[in-house]
């Protein structure tokens, strides 16, 4: 059993651990389910027990993109119903969470830890082509740009006309 002896663990600092740790472990997925997280901090056991508000910091209080019901955090992103990942710099969030926490303090975690602080700051950072290669709305930025690069917008225009009555 772990335990946190030194630094009184927040709620919403044990979930952004949880998340950072499936992030790192599993690199290759975008999110994760709630159930994840919760089995995750089960095993990773930091404060001795599962404390009763860690799934409503899952489910609500730390979701960056959900009107916030009390805590107000900006440290993980709904991905869609029942999937989080950890927010990123760019991410959309509800106006009232403006300002809100991202990611823990490093005094506020345990030592053991802060090196996930370092690998947050560059993961979060991500490139904007990386995301708009991953978005499939946003990959369609700059399609048919070509579609009228031999004639000017009004003689298109013009002709597709003709013939009109």
């Amino acid at each position: 059993m772990k335990t946190t002896s030194t630094v009184d663990l927040k709620v919403a600092d044990e979930v952004w651990i949880m998340t950072a740790l499936l992030h790192r472990e599993h690199p290759g997925r975008a999110d994760f389910t709630i159930d994840e997280i919760m089995d995750r901090a089960k095993r990773e056991d930091l404060t001795g027990k599962l404390r009763p508000g860690l799934y409503a910091h899952i489910v609500q209080h730390c979701v960056a993109n959900r009107a916030p019901n009390s805590g107000r955090y900006r440290m993980l992103f709904e991905t869609a119903p029942g999937r989080r990942r950890l927010f990123r710099s760019g991410d959309n969030y509800h106006p009232a969470r403006e300002g809100a926490k991202v990611a823990p303090a490093k005094e506020d975690i345990p030592s053991e830890y802060s090196e996930l602080l370092d690998w947050y700051r560059t993961w979060s950072q991500d490139s904007v082509e990386e995301r708009i290669k991953n978005d499939p709305l946003l990959a369609l930025y700059g399609d048919g740009k070509d579609l009228w690069a031999d004639e000017h917008a009004d003689a298109y225009v013009r002709r597709i006309r003709e013939g009109w009555e």
